[in-house]
């Protein structure tokens, strides 16, 4: 019973964990790396066409962004993930890969232009599509049978809509052990979805630790300080910018901003208008309406039955298509201004950010987490120019971070999760951090909670039933590498990706009728005839 850890290994993205026993081989979420590397993630030890199963905890693209990655690589095994994180990764890695396709685009030109080769996307919308097709919506509590030897089960983590913590029982050479993935966990007291729920019992917990070295400010009345923030930039005639991510933090300032307008809290400017910039934001908001019931938090039920739409209010834009989005910036009238991506990284906000960072009468508002080496963290950290589209922009608007806004847990909600267990785990694995954050909260959680806990390096592999370590992953720093982009597969990759595929489909061949075994053999023979001439 082997686990090892791969992504978000003494970093904050790109969650992955792999386990294997008996004949089985499984992750838990696929996710992207979001910034530069901290250390190398090392690949999956297996072909991914061996796979047979992927456990998604939430939609974020930290999370579930590789999925597509792995399916051109040959995998066709089952994910599973909860009925909203089905839908909204429906629509994210869709949009993930069009992205993906866009600025593969986008630098082949330059490329063309300076006699340079051309990059190939690190995944395109067919194999989006593919993996999509392999989901399977679980419910929540229910404790899924997925093998003998495998069950599943699945329980709000509060992170996001649909986030869940992964309960799972595995059982190898008579043994049982219950492992525990905590996922994202949410901070509680939401505005829209429910709080973290909490797991009595666990051998061993795999637990993130994005705010474990410290707590969120006294949370403030968010309306009222947002609204702060829109009567000093409006006052100047200047546009408010939000990055947020599309799915979960747009939709909450939604709800503060619909407050504003309910409540009266910006009497001086009554009118003003929103703009949400972003086809994943309008897409995601809508899975929001579809699972009220089974997602959202009693006060915001409340909402829904008394007739109140949550997160829609007079004044409210969209723009879908690209000509839409340019024209926002056209509009000389003072606004709001929410599009993704979170930490300015990809997608529409970099054009609003070219055009509005050099006034000094507009704002830039972060409400959300922004890892290091992100232009997001750079603009927080007091950067004076950044590069946007090739042009060096000078940075004159105000930037300000709404502080209490977050969807991770502090240290302390951390410390009442896993003291949550009745009885302890017999170690606890901290991941999704900072090292620093990590290093802080695995010690934490030994002197305040008294349970062992140890900070894994990707590569590092663990014996469940033993309780051992049994392989040491790469401990080398790469702290200045730059970031690179990860190129997808050519064609030739793409053959040899088949034909691993090929030859995993063999192995599980065995047993069959010699009948059957004997055609398939003729099968490949024949093709390997036909491109041999």
């Amino acid at each position: 019973m082997i686990l090892e850890f791969l992504g978000a290994a003494r970093e904050v993205t790109g969650s992955c964990h792999y386990m294997s026993f008996g004949e089985t081989h499984l992750l838990v979420d696929c996710g992207m790396e979001q910034g530069p590397d901290l250390y190398l993630n090392q690949e999956i030890p297996v072909n991914p066409a061996t796979i047979n199963y992927v456990f998604v905890t939430h939609a974020h693209i930290d999370h579930s962004g590789l999925l597509p990655l792995l399916y051109s690589h040959g995998f066709r095994g089952t994910v599973f993930a909860t009925k909203a994180t089905c839908e909204l990764c429906n629509i994210m890695l869709k949009d993930s890969a069009h992205i993906q396709e866009f600025e593969a685009e986008w630098r082949n030109r330059k490329a063309k232009r300076a006699g340079k080769p051309e990059v190939t996307p690190l995944y395109g919308l067919e194999d989006a599509v593919g993996v999509l097709e392999h989901f399977v919506a679980c419910d929540y509590h229910e404790k899924i049978e997925i093998a003998e030897d495998l069950s599943v089960r699945f329980v709000d983590a509060g992170h996001l809509l649909g986030s869940s913590s992964i309960e799972m029982w595995v059982s190898e050479e008579g043994v049982t052990k219950k492992i525990v993935f905590s996922g994202d966990i949410g901070n509680g007291n939401r505005p829209l979805i429910k709080d973290p729920e909490y797991i009595e019992e666990a051998d061993y917990v795999v637990m993130e630790s994005t705010y474990g070295n410290r707590n969120h400010e006294a949370p403030p009345d968010f309306a009222a300080e947002l609204a702060k923030v829109m009567s000093m930039t409006f006052t100047k005639g200047g546009n408010l910018v939000v990055p947020a991510f599309s799915v979960g933090r747009t939709q909450e300032m939604l709800y503060f901003i619909r407050r504003i307008k309910t409540e009266g809290l910006l009497p001086e400017f009554p009118d003003f208008e929103v703009y949400i910039d972003s086809p994943l934001a309008v897409e995601a908001t809508n899975v929001f309406h579809e699972n009220v019931r089974e997602c959202f938090s009693e006060r915001a039920i409340a909402l829904v039955d008394s007739g109140i739409n949550p997160i829609r209010f007079p004044g409210l834009k969209v723009a879908v298509s690209s000509d839409e989005s340019r024209m926002i910036n056209f509009d000389p009238n003072p606004k709001v201004i929410i599009s993704a991506s979170g930490m300015c990284e990809a997608g529409r906000i970099r054009h609003h950010l070219k055009h509005n960072l050099w006034r000094e009468d507009s704002t830039v508002l972060f409400v959300g987490f922004q890892v290091p080496g992100t232009l997001g963290y750079a603009l927080l950290n007091g950067a004076k120019t950044v590069k946007l589209f090739g042009e060096e922009i000078d940075v004159c608007a105000s930037i300000v971070r709404l502080p209490g806004i977050s969807g991770h847990a502090d240290r302390d909600h951390l410390t009442e999760w896993i003291s949550a267990f009745a009885t302890h785990p017999r170690k606890v694995f901290v991941v999704h951090g900072e090292e620093s954050t990590a290093v802080s909260f695995a010690e934490h959680i030994r002197e305040t909670v008294g349970v062992d806990a140890e900070v894994p390096y990707s590569g590092d592999t663990y014996d469940l039933i033993m309780g051992v370590q049994i392989a040491q992953g790469s401990h080398e720093h790469v702290a200045h590498k730059e970031k690179v982009s990860r190129a997808g597969l050519t064609v030739f990759d793409r053959l040899v990706a088949a034909g691993e595929r090929l030859v995993a489909v063999i192995r599980k061949c065995q047993g069959m009728a010699n009948k059957d075994l004997g055609k398939f053999a003729d099968q490949i023979n024949s093709l390997c005839d036909k491109w041999e001439r």
